[in-house]
């Protein structure tokens, strides 16, 4: 009898355990039985594809440069994914960002406004629009939609959408801050687009201030950017660069870092350029077509293992 009353009381507290804790009793497995291991891949959450990219550009640092002066984001990137010989295509800035965008430089060698350049044919960002999946770039300090002037310290040579390309009167927009504005609100929301850039301002991007500058500016923009329902889920992946490296570099490398929630402790050595993110941008937003140079560009997709 009292072995009886022992088992009673030791099933009645196994059960008290299992109530309160909300578990379930252990599943026994035969030896070479193949339970187990489908029960745990059938547990395991289906991976989400990558749909939207928001690239932020840094100005004129190379990649030691900003290693070294840039100490938030560089911890970002030993944590998620960075390149180490990431390039730029040229010098100076705006054929670098006509590069991200149309796949070509357009044959511009300097940094001239829109009524000097006005870049013929589609783009990474008409492309996602005709599409469907959305585009938008959020320029910093601008004061009107699609501005084609400069209003320091908003520069019109890092805003590529002002060169050419449908629907720049809506889509081209002020960025607003991290605590309110356009940006905030689409972020916060879900609604970011497939095609996206944040384009910082002459002093948040190092042009005209320090490399610590700017690694603040990025600090105070992207908890609330990675914080947002498309980057927790696993949609949105961000891609911060430069659009060159400062005139001394002889290899025009710059620090490329991928934030995303399919890349982690990555680090890609493969020789990739602006326009294998071009192609990021087209493989991500409109697959059927691939524009200029980033056609045979190598797959910045693949080289971080991102989630097709």
């Amino acid at each position: 009898m009292r072995a009886l009353a022992r088992a009673t009381a030791l099933c009645s507290a196994a059960v008290l355990c299992l109530a309160a804790a909300g578990c379930s009793p252990p599943v026994r497995v035969s030896p070479g039985s193949m339970a187990a291991p489908q029960q745990v891949a059938a547990s395991r959450p289906a991976p989400v594809r990558t749909t939207k990219i928001l690239t932020i550009v840094i100005e004129n640092h190379s990649l030691t440069q900003m290693r070294q002066g840039m100490p938030y984001l560089n911890r970002l990137a030993r944590r998620y994914g960075y390149a180490t010989d990431y390039r730029a295509v040229t010098h100076p800035s705006l054929p670098n960002y006509l590069a991200i965008a149309f796949g070509t430089t357009a044959g511009v060698t300097d940094d001239g406004p829109p009524r000097q350049h006005r870049v013929k044919g589609d783009s990474v960002i008409s492309l996602a629009r005709r599409n469907g999946t959305g585009a938008r770039v959020y320029a910093e300090s601008m004061r009107d939609h699609c501005q084609r002037t400069n209003t320091y310290p908003y520069a019109v040579k890092h805003n590529p959408w002002a060169y050419g390309s449908a629907g720049c009167a809506s889509g081209d927009v002020p960025a607003g801050t991290p605590k309110a504005g356009r940006l905030r609100s689409d972020a916060a929301s879900g609604r970011l687009p497939c095609a996206g850039m944040l384009v910082p301002n002459l002093i948040h991007d190092a042009h005209d201030a320090s490399l610590a500058t700017a690694d603040r500016y990025l600090q105070s923009w992207l908890p609330t950017l990675m914080a947002g329902p498309d980057f927790r889920s696993g949609r949105l992946a961000i891609v911060i660069t430069a659009d060159e490296a400062n005139r001394s570099s002889t290899t025009n490398r710059v620090l490329t870092v991928v934030l995303s929630r399919s890349v982690s402790h990555k680090v890609v050595r493969t020789r990739l350029t602006h326009y294998s993110l071009a192609r990021l941008y087209g493989t991500t937003c409109h697959e059927s077509r691939l524009l200029g140079k980033a056609s045979s560009a190598r797959s910045m997709r693949v080289a971080f293992g991102l989630t097709n």
